[in-house]
């Protein structure tokens, strides 16, 4: 019996996006555990990698759920993030992992990601999926952790006035953990039935062009994904409020700073969040994000995929892995 060697695997090269059917199956190092990809989500990173962001080659997605194939919890799910870290320099020591200088990252950098048959993660990077919450429900975790990351560096309060720009994939979900600190929340957005989405929450939400920016926010987070954020953002922020950068694109857009020297704006910088609060929400029914799902395509049509979740309609894109799902 010949021992497989080869997978379906999404590669991003020089010559642009490919699916792969002889990718090589990635090998464990020591620490390391090969899992199963059952379900994947399409980001926007992922279609801004594919506009050159970060230079990345390789196969991508890193918004994942799957079964461990090794390790202490083979055969149960895992989702797992996406910052793998030496553990041993000045910056990991000093309790920054996630921005270890010799980090790779799933799907981003120096590291295969998720739109593939299986995936490799240290053990350390790796979360167990509650038995009641689905692989749908699951592979959000990595974009809903991101969200949490947001009340994790900022303190809201109920009197505050918070802004989300953007109601795409993480406006959504950036909204949604948001709405939980009771603070006034408001998302402004382009797109009417992704602002209906979020008032079936309760949360407030507005078209860009209904309101005008009055400088009365405390808090906006820009969620845009577009290189306009930053300075739509200053407009609508109060002196000395607090700027959540949560947009990251391809190429060097043109930058106007004067507005954070003028207004004495806070500008913080948002990425990667904690697992554990992002897991409990949806364990626990706090945060609902099934309805964000507006299409699934099996790997073998990812790039079908990618080019549906490049529309600007939809939402939150699957990816179905090649070996069938958990059954949950």
């Amino acid at each position: 019996m010949t021992m497989r060697v080869t997978m379906r695997a999404v590669e991003l090269t020089p010559q642009g996006v490919v699916l792969r059917e002889d990718y090589p199956l990635p090998v464990e190092r020591p620490g390391e555990v090969r899992i199963r990809v059952t379900r994947a989500g399409v980001c926007d990173t992922d279609l801004q990698l594919i506009r050159g962001y970060m230079r990345f080659q390789g196969v991508l997605g890193h918004e994942f759920v799957g079964v461990a194939e090794s390790g202490p919890w083979s055969g149960r799910r895992v989702v797992g993030e996406i910052n793998c870290s030496c553990h041993a320099c000045a910056t990991c020591r000093s309790g920054l992992p996630n921005h270890c200088p010799h980090r790779t990252v799933l799907g981003i950098l120096g590291r295969d990601g998720a739109f593939a048959e299986y995936v490799v993660l240290p053990q350390r990077n790796l979360h167990l999926v509650p038995d009641h919450v689905s692989d749908d429900q699951a592979v959000f975790v990595e974009p809903l952790a991101a969200a949490f990351q947001i009340p994790s560096q900022v303190l809201l309060t109920p009197r505050m006035r918070v802004l989300v720009l953007g109601d795409g994939r993480l406006g959504q979900l950036c909204a949604r953990v948001l709405a939980l600190s009771r603070c006034r929340l408001t998302v402004i957005g382009k797109h009417p039935a992704k602002l209906a989405l979020l008032r079936d929450c309760g949360i407030d939400a507005a078209l860009r062009g209904e309101i005008v920016p009055d400088h009365s926010a405390d808090v906006v987070v820009d969620a845009t994904g577009s290189a306009s954020g930053v300075e739509d953002a200053c407009g609508w922020l109060k002196p000395r409020g607090t700027l959540v950068l949560k947009t990251t694109i391809a190429g060097r857009p043109p930058l106007s700073l004067a507005a954070v020297v003028v207004d004495e704006l806070h500008v913080i910088g948002s990425r990667c969040g904690p697992f554990p609060p992002a897991i409990a929400a949806l364990a626990d029914g706090t945060i609902d994000v099934e309805p964000l799902i507006q299409a699934r395509y099996p790997l073998a049509q990812a790039l079908q995929a990618l080019e549906r979740a490049n529309s600007q309609p939809v939402l939150k894109v699957l990816l179905e892995g090649a070996n069938g799902p958990s059954q949950r």
